[in-house]
Formats: structure tokens, C-alpha cells, sequence
């Protein structure tokens, strides 16, 4: 697949199967996602991969967030919040890795390069024949997600990206007018 085909063609799959990528397509992966812009060359990235128990575990931490959150939350609350690392049989939680007081690099640019490494994973599995999903939502911002998982203070969840085999057809993304996007001024 050449490189525009791959730019104009990704699309998410929400519907993800096992396999999880193998190792040398997590390494085609790895290697794409840190070729991300890098102002000051901080390397404001970190990767942590959930497979079989992982998966359970973040769940477990999921559920863990729901009853912070609300001690009284219901049991489907929690089941429905064990399932969601589920989707897929590997998620992988693209981190944020700031670096404080660069005044050279400010915190947006980090987190900016981080998303940078994220959308390069989705892009990566694309052209590797995998499925992909960016997920984020509320867990991304929990504390106790986020203390669970060790982070730092400084640290940011970017992104929860899901892995698998496509369990579903690639469904086109709407084309959009580029000339409802870009201003000219000449």
C-alpha cells in the first residue's frame, strides 16, 4: 500500500478479533509510532500493552474507577466496565510522558507528539492488514485509572488504541469538502 492510499484510506474498525498482532508487526508498529514529531527530542512517549490477564486487569481498573467515582454504582455499572478492554485481544495505552518546565517544548507540544505517536500506530496497523481503534473517554482522565497504570503527575493517557484482526468490513469515511477546512490567505 503506498503511503496516500494509506493516508486517504484509514478508517477505524470498532469491531476487532484475535489474533493480537504478532511480534513483528508490534515492532513495524513500534517503530512507526516513535518516528513521531519530537520537538527538543524529549521522547514524550510511553507504551504499555494489555494481552489475555493484561486485558482482565484493566478492567479490573476500570471498574475500580466506576466505584471511586460512585461507591454505590450498580454490578452492571462494574460488568460493563470489566468488558470494555474486551473489544479487542490487545489495547495498547499511549502515553504522555512530560517533561515540566521545557521552555523550548511546552506541555501542549508533548502531548501534541504523543497523539502524533498514537495516530502513527493507527496507521501502522492499517498498512500491516490490522484493525485499530482510538479509544479514549473518561477512564483516560481517571485518577485512579491513572495511578493504577504509574503514572506520573505530569503524565497524560492520550489514547487506549485497539488491536486486532478486522472482525468487520473497513466502512468508508465520510469525504469531506477541503474547502470547509482550509482558509487561504494570500
Amino acid at each position: 500500500m503506498d503511503a496516500m492510499t494509506l493516508l486517504h484510506e484509514r478508517s477505524s474498525m470498532g469491531k476487532l478479533m484475535g489474533p493480537p498482532p504478532g511480534p513483528e508487526q508490534l515492532e513495524a508498529i513500534y517503530r512507526a509510532a516513535l518516528r513521531a514529531p519530537d520537538h527538543g527530542e524529549l521522547r514524550p512517549w510511553r507504551f504499555i500493552e494489555f494481552t489475555g490477564e493484561g486485558l482482565e486487569r484493566l478492567g479490573e481498573l476500570y471498574a475500580e474507577a466506576e466505584f471511586h467515582a460512585d461507591p454505590h454504582v450498580d454490578d452492571a455499572t462494574l460488568a460493563a466496565a470489566r468488558k470494555k478492554p474486551l473489544r479487542a485481544p490487545m489495547v495498547i495505552a499511549v502515553i504522555a510522558k512530560v517533561t515540566p518546565d521545557v521552555a523550548k517544548v511546552p506541555r501542549v507540544e508533548q502531548v501534541i507528539s504523543a497523539g502524533c505517536a498514537a495516530h502513527a500506530i493507527l496507521l501502522a496497523a492499517h498498512a500491516l492488514g490490522l484493525g485499530a481503534m482510538w479509544r479514549s473517554g473518561k477512564y483516560a482522565f481517571d485518577p485512579t485509572v491513572h495511578k493504577g497504570l504509574g503514572l506520573g503527575e505530569e503524565d497524560e493517557i492520550v489514547a487506549f488504541v485497539y488491536l486486532g484482526q478486522p472482525g468487520g468490513r473497513h466502512r468508508p469515511v465520510a469525504e469531506h469538502r477541503i474547502s470547509d477546512f482550509v482558509e487561504h490567505w494570500s
